[in-house]
């Protein structure tokens, strides 16, 4: 009788315990739930008009990106001035640095989220969110002027950039300037297609050596992308997916083969209040995984030629 009370028990708290399981495993697919619900809504609610009221790019947001942007292009040309170490990669301790350029010499892209201050302190940006990274890849074999074959090749972006730039045109060039349009799109989720202008400058530094500089001058969200009912939004009145964008490249010759360095900052509108904790890391990781294909996608295109050739 005690056995068959103990054999009753023990069946009875391992069945508490598989309902306590998939008790526990309805409540994580639930919350799941609840969170993709919310991440849905927000993203339709931004995307279309019929949402709530979008926040403008205000005026002070402008400012301090512009702020950030002086300060960023003032480093830059203190480290071009100096004229060695040029990669983000040389400023790293010495063990850290030769591990860094063998994984460079595997084919890996090595990333650094960067943030400049002012007098010390981070810059605040009320109603707006500044993203800034710096990548570098190295194409081996690669000569400098095969690389500024394709950089400059603006009318082919849409091609070597596949799928994030979905058209590209060089609209005016003087020599070593550019005035370019591009439209990217870019899908997480939800698609978001941007036209772009920019204007950019080339610089040769010395024989192997070379940068640029990218300002993108106008942005501007399309709604209905590749419909009859296409249109521009005004910019700094949209979903304050990109707001501004400027661009450095750096490219060494030397190793074998050229470095390539891009480092980019860009602004977009805040987290609304309240979710945070769901949307900030999905829209933190977004210009990290743009550049990171943009140098991917150099790379190819550098070593396409070569092949081709």
């Amino acid at each position: 009788m005690n056995c068959l009370r103990e054999l009753v028990l023990a069946r009875s708290e391992g069945f508490a315990r598989q309902v306590k399981a998939v008790s526990s495993t309805a409540r994580r697919f639930i919350a799941l739930l609840v969170v993709m619900h919310g991440l849905i809504q927000m993203f339709t609610q931004v995307a279309h008009a019929g949402g709530p009221p979008l926040p403008k790019l205000k005026t002070e947001t402008a400012e301090a990106f512009e702020r950030y942007v002086k300060l960023t292009e003032a480093r830059n040309e203190r480290e071009l001035k100096r004229g060695t170490g040029m990669l983000w990669v040389d400023g790293l301790p010495a063990e850290q640095r030769v591990a860094t350029y063998a994984a460079l010499k595997r084919g890996e892209v090595k990333m650094q989220k960067l943030e400049i201050l002012d007098n010390g302190k981070p810059i605040a940006c009320p109603g707006g969110m500044i993203h800034h990274w710096t990548g570098v890849v190295f194409i081996p074999g690669a000569k400098l002027g095969e690389v500024l074959g394709v950089l400059e090749d603006y009318d082919k972006h849409s091609v070597y950039y596949a799928p994030d730039v979905e058209r590209s045109k060089v609209e005016s060039r003087d020599g070593d300037h550019f005035r370019i349009s591009l439209r990217f799109r870019r899908h997480k989720l939800i698609t978001v297609v941007l036209n772009t202008e920019h204007e950019v400058q080339y610089f040769h530094d010395a024989p192997g050596r070379a940068h640029s500089r990218s300002s993108a001058v106008r942005i501007a969200q399309v709604e209905n992308a590749g419909n009859s009912d296409e249109r521009e939004k005004p910019p700094g009145d949209d979903g304050g997916f990109l707001w501004r964008m400027e661009t450095w490249w750096r490219m060494e010759e030397r190793d074998g083969g050229v470095y390539l360095q891009s480092e980019v900052a860009s602004l977009t509108r805040d987290i609304p209040t309240g979710v945070g904790w769901m949307i900030k890391p999905f829209v933190t990781d977004i210009p990290k995984e743009t550049l990171t294909f943009t140098l991917e996608a150099t790379r190819k295109a550098v070593e396409a030629h070569r092949a081709s050739r």
